[in-house]
């Protein structure tokens, strides 16, 4: 496996970890975990890419070794910590950034907000989420409210080995090798909740459980489309074969097609074998359609 290093930075509110590959001096490119990842399971794709790249990835705040907040998280927050991401490691010239589910829809964002920040961008199951509507909106409230009266636990699973082979039957293309790798990554030792809801220590997954809590404020896709009809770069879109994701879009027709026409200039990928973590699922693929797109 290529060595990474790790680096911090210090914002206003929150100290985030940026975990580097490569030569400093090559060029640079952004990778961006989703939710309830971390930046290590970047470690597969960047041992599959050909060239030299300075990689930069992020733990988002709340994720990993970047700080816990112990309170509810707001998407716009993330959006601030990309661009002091940017301000840092590519303050003088357009970025290169690919990022996966979550971080595949900041970056979209991104790209939309600032589109004279980036150059190029890959978006890994990253095309937002599903839509919502005003009726929703008394239940996300009381759920919101039951949320902060009773804080979301984490599960507790017994060790490593455990957490590993959860991982394993909700991937059906994930490898026993990779999962014992995630498992040391995604992973530590703290508190959470037994299958009985009781309070109790043992392994549990590498995030703030605050990341668990429901916003009180719908998904409003046609915000999200208004900003990505502003992006000026290239975009990729990439797609897992089997992935739950593409199952969501098939049961609302024309959803995919509407969003896809917000972009200028995208083109579309698919990956086979490969569910929603393709970059678990299949590295080499996404490595290649990565490097060939930035080339």
């Amino acid at each position: 496996m290529r060595p990474s290093r790790s680096e911090t930075l210090d914002l206003p509110t929150v100290r985030l970890h940026v975990r580097r590959w490569g030569d400093p001096a090559a060029p640079t490119l952004l990778l961006l975990h989703g939710w309830m990842d971390v930046s290590a399971s970047w470690q597969f794709v960047v041992d599959e890419l050909c060239r030299d790249w300075n990689i930069v990835a992020p733990d988002w705040r709340g994720f990993g070794p970047s700080q816990w907040l112990g309170r509810p998280y707001f998407f716009a927050e993330h959006v601030g910590d990309l661009e002091a991401l940017v301000d840092r490691y590519a303050p003088d010239g357009r970025v290169r950034i690919a990022g996966h589910s979550m971080g595949g829809i900041l970056a979209c964002l991104y790209a939309g907000i600032r589109p004279q920040r980036v150059e190029r961008l890959v978006s890994l199951e990253g095309f937002g989420i599903a839509p919502t509507h005003p009726d929703m909106a008394p239940e996300r409230y009381a759920q919101w409210l039951d949320t902060l009266q009773s804080p979301p636990r984490m599960h507790v699973y017994a060790d490593r080995a455990a957490f590993a082979r959860r991982l394993l039957k909700s991937d059906r293309f994930l490898t026993e090798g990779r999962a014992d790798f995630l498992s040391r990554h995604l992973s530590r030792v703290g508190e959470g909740s037994n299958r009985s809801g009781e309070r109790c220590h043992g392994i549990v997954w590498n995030g703030d459980p605050w990341h668990k809590a429901t916003s009180p404020y719908l998904f409003r896709l046609e915000e999200s489309m208004a900003i990505w009809r502003r992006i000026a770069c290239p975009v990729r879109w990439v797609a897992g074969r089997q992935s739950w994701v593409v199952r969501d879009f098939a049961a609302r027709p024309g959803d995919w097609e509407a969003r896809r026409a917000c972009f200028a200039d995208v083109d579309e990928c698919w990956i086979d074998d490969a569910d929603h973590m393709l970059h678990h699922d299949q590295p080499a693929a996404v490595a290649r359609l990565i490097e060939d797109f930035f080339r």
